[in-house]
């Protein structure tokens, strides 16, 4: 994370409360040493930001320096975080650094009595990241960032047999199934849309080559076979 980030990040962390916030919490939300925050908050006092609290008994803003709070229902809320413990429990760890931080802006922002129903929210995603779990949330960054940048990529694939195949893939999107993630992709060896399970790919390595989509095999296409397909399946 960029320090300019980290430093954007801290003051919305501040912004509308009315207990100090730890220099540990903070620490474990953006993923720096306790030692990096004392630096930043200090620097950021320095720059004329409001800040007051020390080491050791955390950090508030001045009484006055606060901003009006997001107009989010109660129900919103809720769905809002929800959805961000969803991310950080399922997707890559990037996108689970994007949804940390973003949650932490919006609850910063936040009436008390809204901040409070967030936090109370009964509706969980527990994240248990095994070292099997870590190497599945680093392949689906991979994948993701390969969608991102029309990124070839060769997979050793596995059906649902445990059969192996080669396949050379133009990758389109991420879905996840609420069980499953799929890759939706075109496949060169098939001429044709396939949907590839990413707990099924045994290698996955970048081909030198970025593709363009063009029109029949792009991602609106894929979408179209995959709407076509499903609802034939009614």
């Amino acid at each position: 994370m960029r320090r300019a980030d980290r430093l954007f990040l801290i003051i919305h962390a501040l912004r509308g409360r009315r207990t100090a916030l730890q220099a540990r919490q903070l620490a474990e939300t953006l993923g720096v040493s306790l030692r990096t925050v004392y630096r930043d908050v200090a620097d950021l006092q320095l720059s004329g930001v409001p800040i007051e609290g020390e080491a050791g008994v955390g950090y508030v803003l001045r009484k006055g320096s606060d901003i009006p709070p997001l107009m989010f229902t109660a129900d919103e809320l809720e769905s809002l975080v929800v959805g961000t413990r969803f991310v950080r429990a399922f997707a890559g760890a990037r996108l689970a650094q994007g949804a940390q931080a973003a949650l932490l802006k919006i609850e910063a922002v936040l009436p008390p009595d809204l901040r409070e129903r967030a936090a109370h929210t009964r509706i969980f995603a527990p994240i248990w990241r095994g070292k099997n779990k870590s190497d599945f949330a680093m392949l689906i960054d991979r994948l993701h960032a390969a969608i991102a940048d029309n990124q070839v990529l060769r997979l050793d694939y596995r059906d649902e047999a445990g059969r192996g195949s080669m396949r050379e893939i133009e990758p389109l999107c991420l879905a996840f199934w609420g069980g499953a993630w799929t890759l939706g992709a075109w496949c060169r060896l098939r001429q044709d849309f396939r949907n590839f399970r990413p707990d099924r790919i045994a290698e996955c390595t970048a081909a030198d080559e970025h593709f363009t989509e063009i029109e029949g095999r792009d991602l609106n296409a894929y979408l179209k076979s995959m709407s076509n397909e499903y609802a034939s399946m009614e």
